[in-house]
């Protein structure tokens, strides 16, 4: 008996590895890199639970200037505020150039890489989305959208003169963010983040949710293991059938796409299919 099982499981790995080259080697996603995908999904689940909040991963907004969308890793709107947060996983000393721009070390032996100012940067995001939103509908006052960089790297050295920018979170700070005893974040939290301003109104807040929920924005594409992927669906491929059938689909209705390896085994040796199944959820 159990020499039937071997030869069974032989002939099967052997069937499936001629047949289906891809079902078991994960090879043709290894240009998928999910690291920053990733961080910025933590770090907006952090955010979250700490500050009370709502964030939105991976929008793309209008930039009127250069005529295309811009990237924003994550925004946070609270009962205070509209926070555009840049990511940088750098490491290594940074320190800002001649030019104002930000200059850590290589993967390359003696070279360094260049950063166009981040802070800059952010702040345009902000001011590009406080247009978007305003194009929408929604009007903030001065001061009720703010850009942040956050650098969650704890071999990231910046310079001083980097620290002491108010947009700037060092690692130092992100690590010791804590609750405080009312539900909120600590002193320093609250004033890196918000400073004085007063609560919004429950209509613009609304007003505010339903924008940013509704705003272009990545596609997300979730891998086993916890990963997550942000980028441009582009086509399906595969059976001529199964293409036939997503034809009808319209993509503004479907909020999520599955796709799963049906049962291989429904008994010792026995295959039953090899062909994903496909579920989309309205």
């Amino acid at each position: 008996m159990w020499v039937e099982i071997l030869c069974g499981l032989v002939a099967y790995k052997i069937i499936r590895r001629v047949f289906f080259p891809d079902s078991d080697d994960p090879a043709y996603l290894a240009d998928l890199d999910s690291a920053h995908s990733d961080l910025c999904f933590a770090l907006a689940s952090r955010l979250e639970k700490l500050y009370g909040g709502r964030c939105f991963v991976g929008l793309r907004i209008p930039d009127p200037d250069a005529g295309a969308r811009q990237h924003v890793d994550v925004v946070l709107l609270t009962n205070r505020e509209v926070m555009v947060v840049a990511i940088h996983n750098i490491s290594g000393f940074v320190e800002v150039d001649q030019d104002g721009n930000w200059s850590c070390p290589s993967d390359k032996k003696h070279k360094h890489d260049v950063i166009p100012n981040p802070v800059l940067q952010v702040n345009r995001l902000a001011a590009n989305l406080q247009s978007y939103l305003e194009q929408r509908g929604a009007k903030l006052a001065d001061g009720h959208i703010t850009g942040k960089v956050v650098l969650p790297n704890p071999n990231c050295r910046p310079s001083y003169t980097i620290t002491l920018q108010p947009e700037v979170i060092a690692y130092d700070q992100w690590k010791d963010l804590k609750a405080d005893s009312k539900g909120g974040l600590s002193t320093w939290f609250k004033g890196a983040f918000s400073g004085s301003k007063g609560d919004m109104q429950d209509s613009l807040l609304q007003n505010l949710h339903f924008i940013l929920s509704t705003s272009p924005m990545w596609d997300r594409l979730e891998l086993k293991g916890d990963k997550n992927v942000l980028g441009e669906f582009i086509e399906f491929k595969g059976r001529h059938d199964d293409i036939q059938a997503l034809k009808i689909l319209k993509r503004s209705k479907v909020s999520r796409f599955i796709v799963q390896k049906s049962t291989l085994f429904g008994g010792f040796g026995k295959v039953i299919s090899t062909v994903p199944s496909c579920y989309y959820v309205c």
